[in-house]
């Protein structure tokens, strides 16, 4: 299995808009952070987890080529932003997005059009399926397990797939979550910084879970600038946990 890291920011982006901090100034491009989103692919399956607002443009790095799957963590802008930006993927057919029942209400109300009985022309049809927590589906060779995590108050998914667990915007969850989780080979967890977070778990809370579920490797997503330089802030990690950074692309056995 590989995953390509198309996007490891949080909700504003790095830089951030205006801001002269020397995360946002630096021209190392590992401190450059889309929204995230990721891109997995099996020997059969061609996934992508998280549309953001960011889609285009992390695609087109990227071969053009199937989405067999789009996993949706929750509704926030941030991480449906681009779904209209599917569109040019119709060309291969209609496009699975799985995503729990909060998520399909929001994206009701933002984009109606896709969810008429004749779209217009250039809509794609976007066929919805509820993605309900420790109800795995499989999506060609690639077996999906959604599990529920909280963003604060908020009830949203992560995902395992295989021997990889991928969660964001996440600041607890339940024990079944952890169980599934545990003898990972690799986890994707979302840091949002040093400093306490109402709805997001810091990089030391990140790196406690990651120890709890026993991953050999972590990766680092779902960062702001206050996470600092990546060559500074990924020096001073355990050896296993790394900051990812967009382009990243990594195997998982």
């Amino acid at each position: 299995m590989r995953l390509t890291f198309l996007g490891t920011g949080t909700s504003k982006g790095v830089p951030e808009i205006g801001c002269t901090c020397p995360t946002c100034l630096s021209k190392d491009p590992r401190d450059k952070r889309l929204r995230v989103s990721a891109l997995v692919e099996t020997d059969e399956a061609r996934i992508l987890i998280d549309c953001g607002p960011d889609f285009r443009t992390q695609m087109l790095g990227i071969p053009f080529d199937r989405l067999d799957g789009v996993l949706l963590t929750h509704e926030h802008y941030d991480h449906t932003g681009g779904i209209d930006d599917l569109r040019p993927f119709a060309l291969f057919g209609d496009i699975n997005v799985y995503a729990d029942e909060l998520t399909h209400q929001h994206l009701r109300e933002r984009l109606p059009y896709f969810f008429r009985e004749v779209l217009y022309p250039g809509v794609p049809r976007l066929l919805f399926h509820t993605a309900k927590p420790l109800h795995p589906f499989a999506i060609k060779d690639a077996m999906v397990t959604p599990l529920q995590v909280m963003h604060g108050k908020l009830p949203i998914l992560g995902y395992r797939i295989g021997r990889l667990g991928f969660i964001t915007d996440m600041t607890h969850a339940p024990e079944e979550t952890y169980a599934q989780l545990n003898g990972i080979d690799t986890l994707v967890i979302g840091a949002l910084r040093q400093r306490p977070h109402a709805t997001h778990q810091t990089i030391d809370e990140a790196i406690e879970v990651a120890r709890r579920v026993g991953a050999r490797e972590v990766y680092l997503i779902h960062m702001n600038h206050e996470a600092g330089l990546h060559a500074v802030t990924d020096a001073m990690l355990p050896e296993q946990v790394h900051l990812a950074y967009d382009g990243l692309v990594i195997e998982i056995a």
